[in-house]
C-alpha cells in the first residue's frame, strides 16, 4: 500500500501511519498480495477520494460501507465505478432519485462520480481496500480507525459540512459528528433491498444544495457528464 496523501489531508493525518493499527493494515496487505490475492482498489487508487477532494474543499461527505469487489469496478470513490464498467443496483437507484429530485438530471452511461468529488463532496468508503469476489473482506483490519478519524477531524475543524448517511451503517457513524456544527441527512440505503423503503423521495440531493444555498456556497451540479 503506497501511502500517497493528498498534501492537506496528509498534514492533519499523518500521525495515522506511523500507529500500530496502520502498521499492521499495511502488513496483512502485503502479506494477502503476497499469498496471490487480488486487492481492490488499486494501490494508487486506494486513497483517490482524498486526491479527488483535498481537505479545505470538503463541502459533503457520503459515507459508504466498502470498495465494490469485482474487477475494474472500484476505484477510490464511495458508490462510484469506473468508466465502461456496469453500473451496481445502488448506484442505479441514486440515479432514479436524482431524476425526481434533480430538475433535468439526465442518468449518464456511467457510473464515474468523480465531477462530484471535485466540485467537494467526499465520497468515502468506511473501508478502503477488499478482497476479489469477497465483500467486507478487510472490515475491521483497521480502516475504519483510519476512516473514523477522518469524519472526526472535519467535524472538528470545519463547519457546515453535510454529512449523508444512507442506512445502518453509514448512521452508526453519525457518533463522530457535531450536528451543531453540521448538517447530518439520514435515510434508507439506495440498495434494491431497501430503497423502496423511504430512499426513494427522500430528496437528499436537493436538500443538500438547499443547505450550500443557505450557508453561501456554490451548490453541487449533480449532472455526471
Amino acid at each position: 500500500m503506497s501511502i500517497d496523501l493528498e498534501a492537506s489531508w496528509l498534514q492533519i493525518l499523518k500521525g495515522e501511519f506511523e500507529k500500530d493499527y496502520m502498521i499492521k493494515l499495511k502488513q496483512t496487505l502485503k502479506d494477502e498480495k503476497q499469498a496471490g490475492y487480488k486487492i481492490y482498489p488499486k494501490g494508487s487508487d486506494i486513497f483517490n477520494a482524498f486526491t479527488q477532494t483535498p481537505f479545505n474543499q470538503v463541502k459533503v461527505v457520503i459515507i459508504g460501507q466498502d470498495p465494490y469487489h469485482g474487477p475494474g469496478q472500484a476505484h477510490g470513490l464511495s458508490f462510484s465505478v469506473q468508466r465502461g464498467v456496469r453500473i451496481p443496483p445502488s448506484l442505479q437507484n441514486i440515479y432514479k432519485e436524482l431524476v425526481t429530485d434533480i430538475p433535468g438530471f439526465v442518468i449518464p452511461p456511467h457510473g464515474d462520480l468523480t465531477e462530484w468529488a471535485n466540485q467537494g463532496v467526499l465520497l468515502l468508503n468506511a473501508t478502503l481496500t477488499v478482497r476479489e469476489g469477497e465483500a467486507n473482506a478487510h472490515q475491521k483490519s483497521g480502516w475504519e480507525t483510519f476512516t473514523d478519524k477522518v469524519i472526526s477531524e472535519i467535524s472538528a475543524k470545519k463547519e457546515g459540512v453535510i454529512f449523508i448517511l444512507w442506512g445502518s451503517f453509514a448512521k452508526s457513524k453519525a457518533r463522530f459528528i457535531d450536528a451543531k456544527k453540521h448538517t447530518v441527512l439520514t435515510g434508507v440505503h439506495p440498495s434494491p433491498l431497501s430503497a423502496h423503503a423511504g430512499f426513494f423521495g427522500s430528496k437528499p440531493f436537493s436538500k443538500t444544495n438547499a443547505v450550500l444555498i443557505s450557508q453561501g456556497k456554490k451548490p453541487i451540479d449533480w449532472q455526471i457528464h
